[in-house]
C-alpha cells in the first residue's frame, strides 16, 4: 500500500519480533540478497511506501534500539526514539545513498543524532545531578546549585555535551568518542577544557572551592 491513503505502520517491537520470526522461517538470507531486499524497500519508503518503511523496520528496529538503548540507558525512552527514527525515516531518506555507506551505519548515525538531541533537549532538566556529580556528591546549597548550572550552560556546546554524557549519563570517554564521532583523546581535551571552565566560572562566582578539590576523571 502507498499514496496518500497509505496507513503508517504500526512500530511495535513486539510485532517486530514476530515479523522477524516469521521472516527467518523462510530461511536463511545470503547477505547479497538480503542488501538487495533493504535496497527496494528503500526505493519504495522514499515514495510513500509504507510496506516498504515497515520492512525497514522489521529488518533494523531491534539493531537501532539496542543501540539507542547503549545511549541513553533507559528501555522506554529508547523505545520512543527508535519510533520516532523510523517515523520520520520518509522524510530523511532522501539524504541516504547506498554508495556512501551501508544502510544499518547510516540509520545508526540518524539514532545517534535523535538520542543525543534529547538527551541536550533534557539538559536543564538534571542540573541538581550534575551538581552532585561535578561537585563530589557533596551537599550543596540552592546558590551553589544555582551558579554550577549557570557555569555548565554558559560552556561551548561540544564542552557541555561530554560533560553531561560523562556526569550524568555515564559514558565512558570511549563512548563519548563513539556516540560524537570524535577520537578519544578528543573528548578528554573537551572535558579537561570544561572542567576548567566550570572551574574558572565558579571562582567569579566565589563557589569554586567544591569543584576545585573535584579532581578530572
Amino acid at each position: 500500500m502507498s499514496g496518500k491513503g497509505a496507513v503508517a505502520p504500526n512500530f511495535d517491537r513486539s510485532a517486530n519480533a514476530r515479523g522477524r520470526s516469521k521472516a527467518d522461517s523462510g530461511g536463511k538470507i545470503d547477505a547479497a540478497t538480503d542488501r538487495r531486499m533493504v535496497d527496494a524497500a528503500i526505493a519504495r519508503a522514499r515514495n510513500g511506501d509504507m510496506e516498504g518503511l515497515y520492512f525497514l523496520y522489521v529488518r533494523h528496529g531491534d539493531d537501532v534500539f539496542r543501540y539507542v538503548n547503549s545511549l541513553v540507558k533507559d528501555h522506554h525512552e529508547a523505545e520512543d526514539i527508535t519510533q520516532n527514527v523510523f517515523l520520520k525515516l520518509v522524510t530523511v531518506l532522501r539524504t541516504y545513498e547506498s554508495r556512501d555507506v551501508p544502510f544499518i551505519a547510516w540509520i545508526l548515525r540518524v539514532a545517534r543524532n535523535m538520542a543525543l538531541d534529547q538527551m541536550r533537549d533534557r539538559r536543564a532538566i538534571p542540573c541538581e545531578e550534575v551538581s552532585t556529580q561535578i561537585d563530589d556528591h557533596r551537599q550543596i546549597g540552592n546558590e551553589r546549585r544555582k551558579d554550577l548550572c549557570w557555569a555548565l550552560e554558559q560552556l561551548p556546546e561540544e564542552q557541555r555535551s561530554v560533560l553531561i554524557l560523562r556526569h550524568i549519563h555515564g559514558f565512558s570517554p570511549l563512548e563519548i568518542a563513539d556516540a560524537l564521532g570524535k577520537s578519544e583523546s578528543s573528548i578528554d581535551g573537551l572535558h579537561h577544557r570544561g572542567r576548567r571552565s566550570i572551574q574558572s566560572t565558579l571562582e567569579d562566582l566565589g563557589a569554586a572551592p567544591v569543584v576545585a578539590r573535584q579532581s578530572v576523571g
